[in-house]
């Protein structure tokens, strides 16, 4: 019975080494400092969202829609009659629409068939009047 308590007794017991511990914290918190510095900044925007006691603001956005033909669609809001016409005649209404308004703001989009390259077209007529608010429109059909 001595013998059993005795080879007991040699039993090393577990230890924690606090230096590799020390080091492995380290590396984590310098890994964790150089991937903070490398991340891209992040701006918000401030966007005026609408009250409801505010009374609905008349729509004076110039929608234009490229067809598949080379034509183009144009009206100013969404409940007036639409005008047609090529390029250089949506550029006209471009010139007018931009000396009537004080913001001129513009939605293209396109029908169902039409090119990307014609909603180009009419984005680049805008940027050449430097009417700077141009959007795209998509609509889920």
């Amino acid at each position: 019975m001595y013998e059993l308590l005795s080879s007991s007794a040699n039993v090393k017991k577990a230890r924690i080494e606090i230096i590799p511990l020390i080091d492995v914290v380290f590396f984590l918190l310098a890994t964790f400092v150089l991937f903070t510095l490398s991340l891209e900044k992040m701006w918000m925007l401030e966007v005026p969202l609408p009250q409801s006691g505010d009374p609905p603001k008349e729509d004076r956005v110039m929608y234009i829609e490229a067809a598949d033909d080379g034509f183009y669609f144009w009206h100013i809001g969404r409940s007036s009659p639409r005008e047609f016409g090529t390029l250089p005649e949506l550029s006209a209404g471009l010139v007018d629409y931009k000396r009537r308004e004080v913001r001129p703001r513009i939605m293209v989009g396109g029908d169902n068939h039409a090119r990307f390259g014609a909603t180009i077209r009419a984005m680049d007529e805008a940027r050449k009047l430097k009417i700077y608010e141009v959007s795209l429109e998509t609509n889920a059909r």
